[in-house]
Protein backbone atom coordinates (compact mmCIF):
# COMPACT_ATOMS: atom_id res chain seq x y z
CA UNK A 1 0.00 0.00 0.00
CA UNK A 2 0.86 3.60 -0.93
CA UNK A 3 1.89 5.57 2.22
CA UNK A 4 0.60 8.90 1.62
CA UNK A 5 -0.93 9.87 -1.17
CA UNK A 6 -1.78 14.12 -1.90
CA UNK A 7 -4.96 14.25 -4.28
CA UNK A 8 -5.78 16.83 -6.27
CA UNK A 9 -4.68 19.72 -4.49
CA UNK A 10 -5.93 23.11 -5.04
CA UNK A 11 -5.35 26.46 -3.24
CA UNK A 12 -7.05 29.72 -3.86
CA UNK A 13 -6.33 32.36 -1.80
CA UNK A 14 -9.72 35.74 -1.52
CA UNK A 15 -9.38 38.65 -1.03
CA UNK A 16 -12.42 41.44 -1.28
CA UNK A 17 -10.93 42.24 -4.81
CA UNK A 18 -9.86 38.82 -6.10
CA UNK A 19 -8.81 35.36 -6.27
CA UNK A 20 -5.33 34.29 -6.45
CA UNK A 21 -4.85 30.82 -7.75
CA UNK A 22 -1.42 29.24 -5.62
CA UNK A 23 -1.97 25.61 -6.25
CA UNK A 24 -3.25 23.82 -9.23
CA UNK A 25 -4.06 20.28 -8.94
CA UNK A 26 -1.28 18.75 -7.34
CA UNK A 27 -1.11 14.86 -7.10
CA UNK A 28 1.24 12.23 -6.07
CA UNK A 29 1.98 9.37 -3.94
CA UNK A 30 4.64 7.74 -2.09
CA UNK A 31 6.02 4.47 -1.14
CA UNK A 32 7.17 3.63 2.41
CA UNK A 33 10.44 5.06 2.51
CA UNK A 34 10.46 7.10 -0.09
CA UNK A 35 12.08 10.30 -0.19
CA UNK A 36 10.74 12.85 -2.18
CA UNK A 37 12.02 16.48 -2.76
CA UNK A 38 10.06 19.49 -4.39
CA UNK A 39 11.71 22.29 -6.18
CA UNK A 40 10.91 25.07 -7.91
CA UNK A 41 10.77 28.77 -8.77
CA UNK A 42 10.86 30.99 -5.45
CA UNK A 43 6.82 32.11 -4.34
CA UNK A 44 5.57 29.27 -6.45
CA UNK A 45 3.92 27.69 -3.53
CA UNK A 46 6.55 24.47 -2.19
CA UNK A 47 5.90 25.51 1.37
CA UNK A 48 1.68 25.48 1.16
CA UNK A 49 1.80 22.68 -0.50
CA UNK A 50 4.14 21.28 2.86
CA UNK A 51 2.00 23.46 5.18
CA UNK A 52 -1.34 21.78 3.61
CA UNK A 53 0.25 18.27 3.84
CA UNK A 54 0.66 18.82 7.35
CA UNK A 55 -2.49 20.33 7.96
CA UNK A 56 -1.81 23.36 9.16
CA UNK A 57 -3.34 24.34 6.35
CA UNK A 58 -7.00 23.55 4.78
CA UNK A 59 -6.75 23.45 1.06
CA UNK A 60 -9.67 25.16 -1.42
CA UNK A 61 -10.14 21.21 -2.89
CA UNK A 62 -8.17 17.60 -2.62
CA UNK A 63 -7.25 15.29 0.00
CA UNK A 64 -4.24 13.80 1.84
CA UNK A 65 -4.05 9.95 2.22
CA UNK A 66 -1.92 8.06 5.19
CA UNK A 67 -2.16 4.10 4.28
CA UNK A 68 -5.48 5.03 2.64
CA UNK A 69 -7.49 6.76 5.73
CA UNK A 70 -7.96 10.41 4.67
CA UNK A 71 -5.97 12.63 6.74
CA UNK A 72 -7.89 16.26 8.59
CA UNK A 73 -6.23 19.16 10.36
CA UNK A 74 -3.18 18.09 12.03
CA UNK A 75 -1.91 14.83 13.35
CA UNK A 76 1.02 13.05 15.05
CA UNK A 77 1.60 10.89 11.98
CA UNK A 78 3.21 13.53 10.36
CA UNK A 79 6.48 14.96 11.97
CA UNK A 80 7.60 18.43 10.75
CA UNK A 81 11.00 20.16 10.19
CA UNK A 82 11.43 23.93 9.88
CA UNK A 83 14.30 26.07 8.10
CA UNK A 84 15.26 26.68 11.92
CA UNK A 85 16.05 24.36 14.58
CA UNK A 86 13.41 25.93 16.82
CA UNK A 87 15.42 24.58 19.86
CA UNK A 88 14.93 25.87 23.35
CA UNK A 89 18.03 27.72 24.17
CA UNK A 90 17.76 27.13 28.18
CA UNK A 91 17.12 23.49 27.79
CA UNK A 92 19.51 20.56 27.22
CA UNK A 93 19.98 18.43 24.02
CA UNK A 94 18.06 15.50 26.54
CA UNK A 95 15.08 17.76 27.31
CA UNK A 96 14.85 19.71 23.97
CA UNK A 97 14.58 15.79 22.90
CA UNK A 98 12.09 15.21 24.95
CA UNK A 99 10.06 18.12 24.72
CA UNK A 100 7.15 17.18 22.38
CA UNK A 101 6.37 13.81 24.34
CA UNK A 102 6.20 16.51 27.78
CA UNK A 103 3.61 18.20 26.05
CA UNK A 104 1.99 15.08 24.82
CA UNK A 105 1.75 13.82 27.91
CA UNK A 106 3.79 10.68 26.24
CA UNK A 107 7.02 10.90 28.29
CA UNK A 108 6.84 7.18 29.74
CA UNK A 109 9.58 5.33 30.47
CA UNK A 110 10.03 3.43 26.65
CA UNK A 111 9.84 7.00 25.53
CA UNK A 112 13.09 7.85 27.49
CA UNK A 113 14.62 4.84 26.44
CA UNK A 114 14.31 5.41 22.86
CA UNK A 115 15.32 8.86 22.84
CA UNK A 116 18.91 7.61 24.49
CA UNK A 117 18.88 4.80 22.02
CA UNK A 118 18.21 7.95 19.14
CA UNK A 119 20.98 9.68 20.79
CA UNK A 120 23.74 7.10 21.19
CA UNK A 121 22.75 5.94 17.44
CA UNK A 122 23.42 9.36 15.83
CA UNK A 123 26.71 10.47 17.66
CA UNK A 124 24.82 12.62 20.21
CA UNK A 125 24.89 11.31 23.69
CA UNK A 126 28.11 12.58 25.06
CA UNK A 127 26.69 15.89 24.14
CA UNK A 128 22.74 15.06 25.82
CA UNK A 129 23.98 17.82 28.18
CA UNK A 130 25.11 20.52 26.65
CA UNK A 131 22.75 23.53 25.48
CA UNK A 132 21.95 24.48 22.17
CA UNK A 133 24.58 27.40 21.90
CA UNK A 134 27.20 25.06 22.74
CA UNK A 135 26.17 22.86 19.24
CA UNK A 136 27.43 23.66 15.57
CA UNK A 137 24.62 24.38 13.10
CA UNK A 138 24.29 20.51 11.54
CA UNK A 139 24.31 19.55 15.30
CA UNK A 140 21.81 21.52 16.08
CA UNK A 141 19.53 20.02 12.67
CA UNK A 142 20.23 16.30 14.03
CA UNK A 143 18.74 17.58 17.69
CA UNK A 144 15.62 19.01 16.27
CA UNK A 145 15.56 15.94 13.38
CA UNK A 146 15.92 13.48 16.65
CA UNK A 147 13.39 15.29 18.57
CA UNK A 148 11.08 15.79 15.66
CA UNK A 149 11.47 10.91 15.18
CA UNK A 150 11.26 11.02 18.89
CA UNK A 151 7.16 11.52 18.14
CA UNK A 152 7.96 8.14 16.02
CA UNK A 153 5.66 10.39 13.03
CA UNK A 154 4.86 7.97 9.73
CA UNK A 155 6.07 10.46 7.69
CA UNK A 156 8.62 13.17 7.81
CA UNK A 157 8.01 16.90 5.81
CA UNK A 158 11.36 19.24 5.86
CA UNK A 159 10.78 23.06 4.92
CA UNK A 160 14.75 24.03 3.65
CA UNK A 161 16.04 22.39 6.70
CA UNK A 162 19.91 23.46 5.77
CA UNK A 163 19.28 26.83 4.60
CA UNK A 164 20.49 28.75 7.69
CA UNK A 165 24.08 26.86 7.22
CA UNK A 166 27.02 27.45 5.38
CA UNK A 167 27.60 25.55 2.65
CA UNK A 168 30.48 23.07 4.34
CA UNK A 169 27.88 22.55 7.16
CA UNK A 170 25.10 21.76 4.62
CA UNK A 171 26.33 19.21 3.16
CA UNK A 172 27.35 17.79 6.07
CA UNK A 173 24.09 18.14 7.84
CA UNK A 174 22.51 16.88 4.56
CA UNK A 175 24.59 13.28 4.61
CA UNK A 176 23.64 13.24 9.03
CA UNK A 177 19.82 13.84 8.09
CA UNK A 178 19.80 11.34 5.13
CA UNK A 179 21.46 8.69 7.04
CA UNK A 180 19.20 8.74 9.75
CA UNK A 181 15.83 8.90 7.62
CA UNK A 182 17.26 6.02 5.98
CA UNK A 183 18.45 3.95 9.08
CA UNK A 184 14.60 4.87 10.38
CA UNK A 185 12.80 4.16 7.34
CA UNK A 186 10.96 7.09 7.23
CA UNK A 187 9.13 8.69 4.30
CA UNK A 188 10.04 12.16 3.52
CA UNK A 189 9.25 14.99 1.36
CA UNK A 190 11.95 18.07 1.54
CA UNK A 191 11.31 21.58 0.12
CA UNK A 192 14.46 22.92 -0.80
CA UNK A 193 15.54 25.39 -3.69
CA UNK A 194 18.59 23.88 -3.87
CA UNK A 195 18.88 21.11 -7.19
CA UNK A 196 22.10 19.81 -6.16
CA UNK A 197 20.66 19.17 -2.62
CA UNK A 198 17.24 17.79 -3.97
CA UNK A 199 18.97 14.80 -6.43
CA UNK A 200 21.57 14.32 -3.88
CA UNK A 201 19.40 13.30 -1.14
CA UNK A 202 15.86 12.02 -3.29
CA UNK A 203 14.65 8.65 -4.54
CA UNK A 204 12.48 11.34 -6.40
CA UNK A 205 12.31 15.06 -7.10
CA UNK A 206 9.40 16.80 -8.25
CA UNK A 207 9.55 19.96 -10.48
CA UNK A 208 6.79 22.74 -9.68
CA UNK A 209 6.25 25.46 -12.20
CA UNK A 210 5.42 29.47 -11.16
CA UNK A 211 2.41 30.24 -9.34
CA UNK A 212 -0.24 28.51 -10.01
CA UNK A 213 1.90 25.60 -8.73
CA UNK A 214 1.60 22.78 -11.03
CA UNK A 215 3.22 19.56 -11.55
CA UNK A 216 5.38 19.93 -14.66
CA UNK A 217 8.09 17.05 -14.27
CA UNK A 218 8.79 13.85 -11.96
CA UNK A 219 12.31 12.50 -12.17
CA UNK A 220 13.18 9.09 -10.17
CA UNK A 221 16.91 9.63 -8.98
CA UNK A 222 18.53 6.22 -9.30
CA UNK A 223 22.00 6.13 -8.88
CA UNK A 224 22.04 2.24 -8.78
CA UNK A 225 24.02 2.11 -5.39
CA UNK A 226 22.12 2.41 -2.13
CA UNK A 227 24.96 2.70 0.07
CA UNK A 228 26.07 6.57 -1.63
CA UNK A 229 25.97 9.05 0.53
CA UNK A 230 24.44 12.74 -0.63
CA UNK A 231 28.32 14.02 -0.65
CA UNK A 232 29.63 10.43 -2.54
CA UNK A 233 26.00 11.05 -5.22
CA UNK A 234 27.43 14.59 -6.23
CA UNK A 235 29.99 12.87 -7.41
CA UNK A 236 28.98 10.08 -9.51
CA UNK A 237 28.17 10.93 -13.53
CA UNK A 238 24.75 11.07 -13.34
CA UNK A 239 24.59 13.55 -10.71
CA UNK A 240 25.13 16.21 -13.93
CA UNK A 241 22.36 14.37 -15.90
CA UNK A 242 19.71 14.63 -13.67
CA UNK A 243 20.84 18.18 -12.64
CA UNK A 244 20.67 19.57 -16.50
CA UNK A 245 16.79 17.71 -16.75
CA UNK A 246 15.43 19.67 -13.42
CA UNK A 247 17.43 23.15 -14.10
CA UNK A 248 16.20 23.02 -18.20
CA UNK A 249 12.55 22.70 -16.29
CA UNK A 250 13.01 25.24 -14.22
CA UNK A 251 14.59 27.69 -16.62
CA UNK A 252 11.49 26.89 -19.19
CA UNK A 253 9.25 27.91 -16.45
Amino acid sequence: MKKIDVEHIFMNYHSLKSETEAIKDISFSLQQGEFLSIVGPSGCGKSTLLNIICGLIKPSQGNIYIDGKKLSGLTSKIGYMFQKDHLFEWLTVFDNVRIGLKIQHKLTKEANEKIEELLENYKLQDFKNYHPSELSGGMRQRVALIRTLALNPEVLLLDEPFSALDYQSRLSASDDIFEIIKQENKTAIMVTHDISEAISMSSRVIVLSKRPAKIVKDVNIDFSDDSLTPLYRRENPKFREYFDIIWKELELK
